[in-house]
């Protein structure tokens, strides 16, 4: 079954990547168009850059961080679009890969999108 996973950008691709998409509003340093492999970039659903400043990857602003990007995700209208073009391909039987540059691999806000992907699709 395809399912939505979360990968560094800077990790090698993989075949079972399925539809890889960077979710960064920046490009990631030192990585050229043909390593990253990207099906799409949608840096329109990644945290505002006050948000993403204001967070500044610190674990002790995680919490916060993350009610506020799910409001963004939820009151902007391309995080919807996105989450409807992921199903398409989770339902054609490829799994979707969001791409991220942070260095932390729990402390992210791929680690959010995800979550707000999945419940949506739940609902």
């Amino acid at each position: 079954m395809a399912e939505i996973r979360i990968k560094r950008v800077y990790e090698a691709p993989a075949t079972d990547d399925g539809f890889r998409v960077l979710v960064d509003r920046l490009w990631p340093r030192g990585i050229s168009k043909e390593h990253a492999a990207l099906g799409a970039w949608w840096k329109d659903i990644a945290p505002s850059p006050e948000l993403r400043k204001w967070f500044g990857h610190k674990a002790e602003h995680f919490e916060e961080f993350s009610e506020k990007y799910w409001m963004e995700l939820s009151m902007g209208a391309a995080a919807p679009l996105h989450t409807k073009e992921a199903a398409v391909h989770l339902a054609d039987g490829e799994n979707v890969t969001l791409l991220y540059g942070a260095k932390d691999p729990e402390i992210n806000h791929a680690r959010v999108l995800y979550r707000w992907m999945t419940e949506m699709m739940d609902k």
